[in-house]
């Protein structure tokens, strides 16, 4: 009798490979690229407090990356007046010119034909307010105008 026919056989000579975990940090990396990429951070600590005003009529944002931000409320320091903030700082009206060349020279040429202001103000920020820094974009070429709302309850 053979004496190799009653020996016992170990898995690795079973005929089951082992599992291959040499493209396992690819597919890792892979997949963490695809979330940086994908995903948005807010990348503006606000310095002013605004309750977004209620519409009827809204529409959704479509090209985000094309799109350059103005918050308009009450400064977090208390103060009654309103203020503007520009990404993470405090500014003027005529400081928006230059904001708007810089968000604008920071795009593709793609995004810049989009580009779109979105004004987050306020409910209760004078018309006044709002009808200078539309003079401000107008001054920049940024004609494309976008007010941030939220959807207005509908009366039963």
């Amino acid at each position: 009798m053979n004496r190799h026919y009653f020996h016992r056989r170990h898995d690795d000579e079973l005929g089951v490979p082992a599992l291959n975990t040499s493209s396992l940090p690819d597919l890792i990396f892979t997949v963490l690229f695809f979330f940086m990429i994908v995903t948005h951070m807010r990348d503006v600590q606000l310095q002013v407090r605004y309750e977004v005003p209620q519409g009827t009529e809204l529409t959704k944002l479509v090209h985000k990356s094309a799109v350059s931000y103005i918050y308009v409320g009450r400064a977090h320091s208390g103060d009654s007046a309103f203020t503007i903030q520009l990404n993470d700082k405090l500014a003027t009206v005529d400081e928006i010119r230059a904001y708007i060349d810089e968000e604008r020279s920071l795009m593709s040429p793609e995004d810049q034909a989009r580009m779109t202001v979105s004004i987050k103000a306020d409910r209760d920020v004078p018309m006044s307010v709002i009808a200078d820094i539309k003079r401000a974009l107008q001054k920049s070429y940024a004609l494309k105008i976008n007010y941030s709302a939220t959807e207005k309850p509908k009366k039963r």
